[in-house]
């Protein structure tokens, strides 16, 4: 492993992350001959996302043989939707394929980064008082890495165990306890049909339901495996057929909204077949418009929730207590443990570095009125850098994986017009990066995302931050090759 706190000569690429990203983009530049790059990894291992969320039936909700890199196909896929530590295990793989472990340095979260102009270096520093140099930095952070907990008085007042979804706490024996989650998001959906047979009493706390339909999952059988490890073919087909599903998906998120209504019907028929308490039942219908917050897939939530033990409270929380949760209505209800489903910190994408560009600019400053960046990767004032999955680069209908591998091509495309044109910086026009993100507001102003929620695609001011609003093979074409026209080039 890297442990040296000094640098003799500068990388040619530092990345940030060894989630999905961050290996996919480190095997891309091996590829392509820039093999000079070090991956800072915060944690003890990689996985990023699929790391820190090892809550009890934790899965993906696309299809694994979508959910993967192209250039690395797996025919061992257990189910149509894996679960996390199939995943887990699969960027381990890669990791260990690809020889990038020697590449990664461990345990080296970074407190700031700066740009000096006249050398066209990034300085890194980590919390531990290391430094790196290098020509370009890559964030590869996700949306999804920083928890976040609900701003609840008497948070620190309670007695018993209390701990968010994605730092879930394996040593803590729930079975015939009193347990409280708060939030009914794509986690809360996954963990409580896990932990509610256990528990003695389960309460359920929901500000606002969620659109959950059903999850057409199954088993792969070892002869369906051993048939696509034998043809590979046969996994590109199964591969391409996901994807021309789920980009047909985008047609009522991005085109004809209207056609949310058809799938609103199979939402209800799923309710009625999962809850038979016609009390629940009520309770587990949205008050807006279905896709405009994120939709969930699951099979056994809502018997989950429909079970004698389940308490379900749409009352809003006052205050934590010593011993439980309080609502507004000044009811009580005890709990042994705590476990907050309540998502991460999505919009505020690299925080808490501190990111400073050409004349000490703060990366935070930049962005104070919600983040942006040309092509979701690159940011005006901030030269070499570039952000995978970064603002408006989510999807709410496809893989993640195939918007990366989109993102990877780019980013390879600028480092080799960075070095074939022996320059020192490229940095994106202030005014390219305006027009571009006009565009992008303007075209999700009439998607299903912009029809009155507030979710976790926003900011509290109401900008679209994280959603593309197009297509991921529209993505693919303007991300294809860089314009160096976009660019001032500094030699």
């Amino acid at each position: 492993m890297h442990n040296n706190n000094k640098q003799d000569t500068p990388l040619s690429v530092l990345i940030v992350g060894a989630g999905f990203g961050g290996i996919g983009l480190a095997i891309r530049l091996d590829k392509a001959g820039i093999s000079d790059f070090l991956i800072l990894e915060k944690s003890g291992d990689v996985g990023g996302t699929w790391r820190d969320n090892s809550y009890p039936g934790a899965a993906c909700d696309v299809p694994s043989h979508l959910y993967s890199y192209s250039f690395e196909p797996r025919a061992q896929w257990s189910s149509r939707y894996s679960p996390q530590a199939e995943i887990h295990d699969y960027i381990r793989h890669c990791a260990r394929k690809y020889q990038l472990y020697p590449r990664i340095a461990f345990d080296s979260e970074i407190s700031q980064a700066q740009f000096d102009e006249t050398r066209g270096l990034w300085t890194v520093h980590t919390t531990d008082g290391r430094d790196y140099q290098a020509r370009a930095l890559v964030t590869a952070c996700g949306q999804l890495n920083r928890p976040i907990f609900p701003d609840i008085a008497g948070l620190d007042s309670f007695a018993g165990e209390a701990f968010h979804s994605a730092r879930w706490r394996h040593d803590v024996d729930l079975t015939g306890k009193h347990v409280a989650v708060i939030g009914t998001g794509a986690s809360a959906i996954q963990f409580v049909p896990q932990i509610a047979p256990r528990v003695e009493r389960l309460t359920l706390f929901q500000r606002s339901a969620p659109y959950v339909i059903a999850k057409a999952d199954r088993r792969y059988s070892p002869r369906e495996q051993a048939l696509l490890e034998r043809f590979p073919l046969l996994q590109r087909l199964s591969r391409g057929s996901h994807y021309l599903m789920h980009e047909m998906r985008a047609l009522a998120f991005i085109s004809f909204p209207s056609l949310m209504k058809v799938m609103e019907g199979s939402f209800r028929k799923h309710l009625e077949k999962g809850v038979s308490n016609p009390q629940k039942r009520a309770q587990l219908v949205p008050d807006y418009p279905m896709g405009c917050k994120r939709m969930l897939i699951s099979n056994d939530f809502f018997p989950a929730v429909d079970r004698d033990n389940v308490d379900l409270v749409t009352t809003g929380i006052q205050a934590i207590t010593p011993h439980g949760v309080k609502t507004q209505d000044g009811r009580e209800y005890p709990a042994d443990v705590l476990i907050f489903g309540t998502g991460f910190a999505a919009t505020d994408f690299l925080a808490p570095m501190t990111i400073k560009g050409l004349a000490g600019r703060d990366l935070n400053d930049a962005w104070r009125a919600g983040a942006e960046a040309y092509k979701g990767i690159s940011v005006s004032g901030f030269p070499n850098l570039f952000i995978l999955y970064g603002p408006n680069t989510n999807l709410g209908h496809s893989s993640i994986i195939y918007m990366l591998e989109s993102q990877f091509n780019y980013v390879v495309g600028c480092l080799q017009a960075l070095k074939r044109r022996g320059l020192r910086y490229i940095d994106v026009k202030p005014d390219v990066q305006s027009a571009f993100n006009a565009r992008i507001q303007d075209a999700i102003s009439t998607t299903i995302w912009s029809r009155g929620c507030n979710s976790w695609y926003q900011t509290a001011e109401g900008k679209q931050t994280n959603n593309w609003p197009g297509y991921t093979f529209s993505y693919r074409r303007l991300t294809r090759t860089p314009e160096l026209d976009d660019y001032e080039c500094a030699r």
